[in-house]
């Protein structure tokens, strides 16, 4: 077997979303397709996805949550962070509103630390790691509070989205390399605050160019390839670690399921179950231990220096 050249962390984000996701990341997790799940403890299904979590021993950190669906702290129903329905903003409204000002960072503090207790409360013990659904973690502003409260909750882990290779990956469409390379400038940026913090996160964060139908066993090569080209994880070295953001589970049903406004276009596609597919696949598996990959968790990172 290679030398390990990567100890790499494959991630399950938005469980608790519905059902039919909660059954499609259990059963990655069982095949070994993923080997950490990230809760979004204000989906519809949060709490048996904390139940399944438990009954398989599942590592589960938490899916930060500010542009979906309801806030978990029950004051904040009539916030800056909502619309008039008591919802958050979108994924963009939320950006737009922050960017004019209008987002109340006090409120977005007492809403992250209330999915923290609400974690707790569900799953019995703290988050491995807690990363932002949407990526608003790396915000402006955002990201000064969400350092905050992970350092007050000594939750050490957390995910910096800068993938390498993206920007020379064809089939991603101009819209959505535009929002990434956002999202990239943004993390990049979070960086010394999460360093302030003592915060850590994988040398390496790959999914952005592995989404839905993009992944593939050429595509999660090719971004794993890109990876290794960083540095590190050669021979005589510590292996590099690193992140796969992932999203696999059996397409949602129309009206089930979501964290209040029902579920959205991506998660009742076929994508989700694709992806699902992919990492089941047995040949995944051989192409691991052909670029020496080795799977692990957030927690098996803290027996080294990331």
């Amino acid at each position: 077997m290679p030398e390990s050249r990567m100890r790499l962390v494959v991630t399950g984000d938005d469980f608790g979303y519905c059902a039919r996701r909660n059954q499609g990341l259990v059963e990655c997790f069982l095949s070994g397709g993923i080997t950490t799940v990230s809760l979004l403890v204000n989906g519809s299904a949060a709490a048996q996805a904390a139940e399944l979590a438990n009954r398989h021993s599942i590592p589960i950190g938490l899916h930060a949550n500010l542009s979906e669906g309801a806030p978990v702290c029950p004051a904040l129903l009539r916030s800056s962070l909502v619309d008039h329905r008591g919802h958050f903003h979108g994924k963009m409204g939320f950006r737009h509103r922050l960017e004019r000002g209008n987002i109340c960072l006090s409120q977005v503090e007492t809403e992250l630390r209330a999915q923290v207790r609400r974690f707790s409360e569900l799953t019995g013990h703290l988050p491995q790691h807690m990363d932002g659904h949407q990526h608003v973690h790396v915000l402006p502003g955002v990201r000064l509070v969400f350092a905050q409260v992970l350092s007050d909750f000594r939750i050490c882990f957390t995910r910096v989205p800068v993938e390498p290779g993206l920007h020379s990956c064809p089939w991603v469409p101009p819209p959505l390399r535009t929002f990434y390379s956002q999202v990239e400038r943004d993390a990049r940026d979070a960086i010394p605050v999460f360093q302030k913090h003592a915060l850590r996160w994988p040398d390496v964060y790959l999914g952005l160019t592995t989404m839905g139908q993009h992944m593939s066993l050429s595509s999660l090569q090719r971004a794993l390839s890109h990876g290794l080209e960083g540095g590190g994880g050669g021979p005589g070295e510590r292996p590099l670690s690193a992140e796969l953001m992932v999203h696999p589970g059996y397409p949602s049903l129309p009206r089930e399921g979501g964290c209040g406004d029902g579920p959205d276009d991506f998660s009742q596609s076929p994508d989700r179950q694709h992806e699902l597919g992919v990492l089941s696949d047995p040949a995944l598996g051989l192409l691991y231990q052909r670029l020496g990959v080795r799977l692990c968790s957030f927690r098996d990172l803290t027996q080294g220096s990331t």
